[in-house]
């Protein structure tokens, strides 16, 4: 009996060996289906088929704050990027590439490429992978984040971030008026090279916090100037006729800020009453979740002291 048994034993091992080996190799091939799966995305341009779960993100424009915030890994990044001390520990393994280093950019096998619409070799990138591009400022800052969670299938994630976000900004702005007034103003003032820009309400810096989110007032001088272009160039001796009650002041690090020893700037009443807060300029231009969130939290601290 035993003789008889041990080859049908045998025989069954084998078939159900078989067939597991063809299970696990459908499984393989479903795994492969759903990694390789795209989702169409309606762009600027039209609909476009994109990843439906990116694994290697480039970004040649900025954007990189929203793609990192919804935790979608990234190969490559713009050297405005790459050297923005906000994003310093995220994107330290991070290569720094271009529009124009076509190969660098192979070399990374990127399934998606992110950028402004004034891009260079927007056709030969889209031969390399996925190209999605926006023009800058079509949108505002909160829809452009909802737009880069629809790109990468995140859409549920950037709309719960945008709320929260609306919602602590605008707790902290009621804050803020309550204690500076209701009527005091605020001018939003770049450092740049030998440059002095001010702000519309638009333009980075932390101008869409202050002015759009918290609601506090611009001074009507820059409203002149600033609210329709986005900013506006001044000389230093021309500054206090723009200055409003506070001023947050963007500094590059390599700035001329000799302007801040003259006369003309100390006398201003919000340099007199230590209504200036200074911030790095480096990395003040970008929009998205990292940096706002950053700002927000200095705003805080700035006007309430906590």
């Amino acid at each position: 009996m035993k003789k008889i048994l041990l080859p049908f034993i045998l025989l069954l091992v084998l078939v159900i060996s078989a067939c597991s080996n063809e299970a696990s190799s459908k499984e393989d091939t479903t795994s492969d289906k759903k990694e390789s799966k795209t989702i169409t995305y309606q762009s600027e341009t039209g609909p476009i088929e994109v990843p439906a779960n990116p694994k290697r993100v480039i970004l040649l424009s900025g954007f990189t704050g929203n793609v990192i915030d919804l935790g979608v890994n990234v190969v490559g990044v713009d050297v405005w990027s790459k050297n923005n001390p906000t994003f310093e520990t995220e994107l330290k393994e991070v290569e720094e590439v271009s529009d124009e280093n076509l190969e660098k950019i192979i070399e990374l096998e990127p399934d998606l490429i992110i950028g402004l619409s004034n891009i260079k070799n927007i056709d030969k990138l889209s031969k390399i992978a996925h190209t999605v591009t926006y023009t800058w400022g079509k949108v505002d800052y909160l829809t452009q984040h909802i737009e880069i969670g629809k790109l990468l299938n995140k859409e549920k994630e950037a709309l719960a971030w945008v709320e929260d976000f609306k919602k602590q900004a605008a707790t902290a702005g009621e804050e803020i008026r309550a204690k500076i007034g209701e009527e005091a103003t605020v001018t939003v003032i770049e450092s740049y090279g030998k440059d002095l820009y001010v702000f519309g309400d638009n333009w980075a810096r932390g101008t869409e916090i202050l002015y759009q989110a918290m609601k506090l007032k611009m001074p009507e001088k820059v409203k002149e100037v600033a609210l329709s272009t986005g900013y506006y160039t001044l000389s230093a001796e021309v500054l206090p006729e723009y200055a409003g009650d506070y001023i947050v002041l963007s500094k590059y690090s390599d700035a001329d800020t000799s302007f801040q020893e003259t006369e003309t700037y100390k006398n201003i009443p919000a340099v007199k009453n230590n209504h200036v807060f200074e911030f790095n300029g480096n990395g003040a231009s970008f929009s998205d979740p990292v940096t706002l969130e950053k700002q927000l939290k200095f705003f805080k601290e700035s006007f309430l002291g906590n």
